[in-house]
């Protein structure tokens, strides 16, 4: 298989992991949908909530299509095959742990965004799978899976994308207040013992678990 055929290959396997990762949180979010909404931060309901995200989703999706254009570069066959490599590994890496904290969650997820967030009225407690190692395993799988398309893609497209993370970052502090609002001592606990980002490698993982210190809920992670 030549070069070409592997990154044609690589990308079009990307692209599927893609769609899927959009079909298991639309899922999610449809099943959001009856329930009964609890504390709320920012636009997060309501039609104020649907306007809005049409305002932001619209125009960044357009962007996305239009900037689909490949950078001005030519890497030499050495470098394609390293980005290849890397990008693929960290965007298969950040798919799975993306898809093994939506599973975590089940029908605690629902969509958030850096408009603003909200808890289920009968939010509950979720600590297993990857929430036992950081805060946001999602939002750091699609940090992983974006740096990893701009390796493979090299396009601007990726490059906008990539430039929007902080995004996520703020998604990610809505949440964290959102959570010291509602359950104040219980999650300041589990922020204590549970690091955002990356797992603390110091520690084992019986003493990340969360329920060791004190009892807290995760609140759901998503796009939008």
């Amino acid at each position: 298989m030549s070069l070409n055929d592997a990154e044609r290959a690589v990308r079009w396997v990307g692209a599927g992991l893609l769609v899927a990762a959009w079909v298991v949180s639309a899922l999610g979010a449809a099943g959001a949908l009856g329930r009964k909404p609890g504390r709320a931060l920012g636009v997060a309901r309501g039609r104020g909530a649907l306007v809005a995200y049409l305002l932001a989703g619209g125009p960044y999706l357009v962007a996305c299509v239009i900037l689909w254009r490949p950078l001005p570069m030519e890497p030499a066959d050495g470098v394609r095959l390293a980005c290849l490599a890397l990008g693929g590994a960290l965007g298969a890496s950040g798919f799975c742990l993306y898809l093994w904290g939506r599973l975590t969650l089940g029908e605690m997820y629902n969509v958030s965004s850096s408009l603003g967030s909200e808890l289920f009225a009968d939010h509950r407690l979720v600590v297993s799978g990857p929430y036992r190692f950081v805060r946001h395993p999602m939002y750091l799988g699609i940090i992983l899976a974006t740096a990893g398309a701009l390796l493979v893609y090299r396009t601007w497209t990726t490059v906008f994308v990539v430039l929007a993370l902080p995004g996520v970052v703020v998604k990610a502090r809505h949440e964290d207040r959102l959570l010291a609002e509602e359950f104040d001592g219980a999650f300041r606990a589990y922020r204590a013992s549970v690091p955002g980002w990356l797992p603390h490698g110091s520690r084992s993982g019986s003493d990340r678990r969360p329920g060791r210190t004190s009892k807290h809920v995760r609140m759901t992670e998503g796009g939008g």
